[in-house]
């Protein structure tokens, strides 16, 4: 498949057993329409898609399998609506006609800096919450608990968290040659980078993972207060 990598279609593949194994048709439904409406949106804006990994898969569907195998729908689909509302947010915020602004300060930040949101990219973080939102709602297993309103905050909740640990803990490195930034640890201009905020083993794939937990804890919660 042009939207996995090898490795990332083996974790592609657990994740979905294990959506599967916790909710039959319904979880792989669920785990579908984020993975497919997901890779639609990054071909659209990049125009040429992305290949996720092993890595990438795991950041944004564990939770969510984890949630699965302990038979608890409101974790996995909060977890999912964090992982679309945050994709969603990022790839429809590509076509915002203004930069984007770092969600702690307001300050202008250039296009794709971790923390950094726009309107459209909000506005469409919060519609990929609802649709997942609805069709958690919609597709409950026999006795789950599937407010709607529950796993949509879930989702918001998620994305702004994946904005704030990017904004603060998120490792940025500087190439020390053209000053050039990063969030890899790699060289930039064949010169070695040096970290110059946050840590180095938040990634933006364990923000992601982190969004996703903050998803997943919050549908838990969401749904016991409301019960």
């Amino acid at each position: 498949m042009r939207w996995l990598t090898p490795d990332g279609m083996v974790a592609a593949l657990g994740v979905g057993a294990a959506m599967c194994w916790g909710f039959g048709w319904r979880g792989a439904a669920l785990l579908l329409a984020f993975f497919i409406s997901g890779s639609v949106l990054t071909q659209l804006a990049t125009g040429r898609g992305g290949r996720r990994n092993a890595r990438q898969v795991i950041a944004n569907g564990g939770a969510a399998a984890l949630g699965a195998l302990f038979g608890s729908w409101p974790a996995a689909a909060g977890a999912l609506a964090a992982a679309a509302a945050d994709t969603w947010a990022t790839e429809l915020g590509s076509f915002s006609p203004v930069p984007p602004r770092f969600i702690t300060t307001g300050v202008r930040v250039t296009r794709g800096t971790s923390g950094g949101i726009t309107a459209l990219g909000t506005a469409g973080g919060i519609a990929g919450a609802l649709m997942m939102a609805a069709l958690a709602h919609l597709l409950p297993p026999s006795g789950a608990a599937s407010g709607f309103a529950v796993i949509a905050a879930a989702g918001v909740a998620g994305m702004l968290a994946d904005s704030l640990l990017g904004a603060t803990g998120q490792g940025v490195y500087e190439c020390a040659a053209c000053a050039a930034r990063s969030e890899r640890a790699d060289m930039i201009c064949h010169q070695p980078v040096q970290l110059i905020r946050g840590w180095r083993w938040l990634d933006n794939d364990a923000v992601n993972l982190a969004a996703t937990l903050v998803g997943a804890g919050l549908g838990v919660l969401g749904a016991r207060i409301a019960s």
